[in-house]
């Protein structure tokens, strides 16, 4: 068994087939993992932090018997697999690009040998690219995606396996954790249970108004556990379904249930378009409506630190260099900020929130920058920009998520918090205004103007 993005042993069916097979065969299991030495140096440290501690919480459900080998899965695997003789090596199935292509790779190597890479289930409940227009063709629009995702539905979740042959076997030490000043959350499968229960007991209903408050724990944080897939979407999914069953509000089961749809629905796109990792799908403004050379890495560098003087926007860069989380509500507010105040292109900020982000995934980084840019399937028009100012009055409404993470505006009264400019005596140890956001949303929407003609 080769975990990947499958930290886990509860509802997972690529386990599962492993252990069936074994014992068909009256053999035993080998749990390994692969640290890739590229992607650890390519990694963000917050990511690679947690990921340390959750293979150390797998390993711990395993009792002690998980695999750790350095090196490039192309080789290290059929190198694993020839060591101990083993027949299959089995996986779930990766669809990300960088994925697909290590499989590929893998799949040729054990055939050579006469071995099988024996892939089951996905990362998602619907496996990405099964999904498709009554034409055939991938689906581009949210909304349709959605209605025959859920058409088309899902199996239960799968049992965890009474017990499992582990196969003991050398292996090397974890290396040890990057140092990382965020505060990151508890990682691992018992983690991510405990903390999707409590959700869907205290947090569910009335989700669907909360969820875009950062100033209330009104999300479920799961981003991280579902990256690392220390929970299986489908497990969440038949959690939801019981609790609408024991009185729910309907509408909250809905939308929470409709966010992993749009998960799922990214990771489509990426599987169909894996070039809109760091290429736009559309091209929406001229080359030359993009800032250039010192411009650019100046606005880049405030806007990192969190110091363009939009509170709104300084409190969310804030947020994610401490906890190396951001809520998601803010995610689109300060990517809108980027791209269109600042004249910023997406690669840059999607680059700055991979990383830092511990739930930091492809698809969903890279397609939701895309949405806001307004370059992706199906997503905000260009000439949709946020405005900084109105959205932290509607979603921050006392200021109480600006004064958390932005010290210098803490004894700014709410009616002043999100425009401290206005003060007669602003705090002077908080920047100005960066830009002019009137200003800017004029020359966004001029070069979008300019584009179409």
């Amino acid at each position: 068994m080769w975990f990947r993005r499958d930290l886990r042993l509860a509802d997972n069916p690529a386990l599962l087939a492993a252990v069936e097979s074994a014992r068909a065969d009256g053999a035993g299991v080998v749990g390994l993992y692969v640290l890739d030495d590229t992607l650890w140096s390519r990694v963000g440290s917050n990511r690679l932090a947690y990921l340390v501690d959750s293979l150390r919480a797998l390993d711990a459900a395993c009792g002690g018997a998980l695999v750790v080998r350095r090196g490039d899965a192309r080789t290290t695997v059929p190198q694993v697999a020839q060591e101990v003789g083993a027949d299959e090596v089995h996986v779930a199935a990766s669809h990300e690009p960088y994925g697909r292509r290590r499989d590929d790779a893998v799949e040729a190597a054990l055939a050579d040998a006469g071995r099988r890479l024996v892939r089951t289930g996905s990362a998602y409940a619907v496996s990405p690219g099964r999904i498709r227009t009554g034409g055939g063709t991938p689906y581009q629009v949210f909304t349709p995606f959605r209605r025959a995702w859920l058409e088309h539905g899902w199996r239960a979740p799968a049992h965890q396996p009474r017990s499992i042959p582990w196969v003991d076997l050398d292996s090397e030490p974890l290396p040890e954790a990057p140092a990382t000043t965020a505060r990151l959350p508890r990682a691992g499968e018992e983690a991510a249970r405990r903390r999707w229960h409590a959700f869907v007991r205290d947090g569910l209903a009335g989700y669907g108004e909360q969820r875009d408050r950062p100033d209330l724990a009104g999300t479920s944080a799961m981003s991280v556990h579902l990256r690392w897939g220390e929970i299986h979407p489908r497990t969440m999914l038949a959690d939801l379904a019981a609790a609408g069953s024991d009185g729910a509000p309907a509408d909250d089961v809905a939308t929470f249930r409709s966010e992993l749809a749009w998960r799922e629905f990214h990771a489509d796109v990426l599987h169909h378009q894996p070039d809109a990792r760091t290429r736009s799908l559309r091209d929406v403004v001229a080359e030359d409506a993009w800032a250039q050379g010192e411009a650019e890495q100046d606005r880049l560098e405030a806007w990192a630190a969190g110091r363009t003087g939009y509170p709104i926007v300084d409190a969310g860069m804030r947020q994610l260099l401490a906890t190396g989380w951001m809520h998601n509500r803010v995610r689109m507010v300060v990517a809108s900020f980027l791209v269109k105040d600042l004249h910023v292109r997406w690669q840059r900020g999607a680059e700055h929130f991979m990383a830092h982000l511990v739930d930091g995934d492809v698809s969903q980084n890279q397609l939701n920058w895309q949405w806001v840019a307004g370059t992706g399937y199906d997503a905000a028009p260009y000439f949709r920009v946020f405005n900084p100012v109105t959205q932290g009055k509607k979603f921050d409404p006392d200021g109480a998520y600006v004064r958390r993470w932005v010290p210098e505006l803490r004894d700014v009264p709410a009616a002043r918090v999100h425009e401290p400019w206005r003060l007669a005596e602003p705090p002077a140890d908080y920047p100005a205004p960066l830009v002019d956001h009137a200003v800017e949303r004029r020359v966004a929407l001029d070069d979008f103007q300019r584009a179409r003609r």
